[in-house]
């Protein structure tokens, strides 16, 4: 485990400085809705879903009652059940931290661990947990930054939440410039394109979802070899 650390908390730095400046948007947000710093941080600790989390605030300061949160919830991040599905053999492989790995499975946490390149005489699963131990720890502190500051220097946060579009946008091309077979990436785009042309952006998440995870069962074959080529 130790000698895990520092390669994982290599391949993790763009998500800090990512994580630092989000959960930062996340906690002045949750602070101009009237909650205190604590907040800030056990929302962080137990939900760990930024998206899910920004989604909160609005709930919270409308009043929004369980059965809307849960709801909204779920059809904003039910994309993490496609993800889950890739990772269940090598989950089950990490005995009792898979539960912790099943939660802390974010979009950045995915990407990270689906390009890892694991260095010679690191154990992967060790790896893996370090990154996902580390990228919530980066979230938990900017989080709670952000909802302190946000309460000593008080200032106009609208537009905030746009360092989530940001953030997937880094990404993104981070995983464009490194991968050699572009065709999940040119159907993802497609489908969401499609999905919200036709379903508007309030329903189109889960349809573009599905027809992703589709179409890559049905080209698996040849993306398989185009990766090995």
């Amino acid at each position: 485990m130790k000698k895990a650390f520092r390669p994982a908390f290599a391949v993790t730095i763009p998500v800090l400085c990512g994580y630092l400046f989000i959960g930062f948007a996340f906690g002045v947000m949750l602070r101009d809705a009237g909650f205190a710093p604590p907040w800030a941080f056990l929302s962080s600790l137990t939900i760990y879903a930024g998206s899910g989390q920004y989604l909160l605030v609005s709930l919270l300061a409308a009043n929004a009652s369980l059965v809307t949160v849960a709801v909204m919830t779920l059809l904003l991040n039910c994309r993490h059940i496609f993800y889950g599905l890739s990772f269940l053999e090598t989950f089950h492989q990490m005995g009792r931290k898979k539960w912790y790995m099943i939660f802390s499975l974010t979009d950045e946490t995915y990407s990270l661990l689906c390009s890892l390149n694991t260095p010679e005489g690191i154990d992967p699963n060790a790896m893996r947990f370090w990154i996902a131990l580390l990228d919530h720890s980066y979230w938990i502190f900017g989080s709670v930054i952000g909802a302190v500051i946000g309460g000593v220097l008080p200032f106009d946060s609208t537009g905030i939440d746009f360092a989530m579009t940001s953030l997937f946008t880094v990404i993104f091309v981070e995983q464009w410039m490194s991968a050699r077979c572009h065709i999940p990436a040119f159907l993802g785009l497609g489908a969401a394109a499609i999905s919200l042309a036709i379903l508007g952006p309030d329903n189109f998440i889960l349809p573009a979802m599905i027809a992703i995870c589709i179409m890559l069962v049905a080209l698996r074959g040849r993306l398989a070899k185009e990766v090995a080529e």
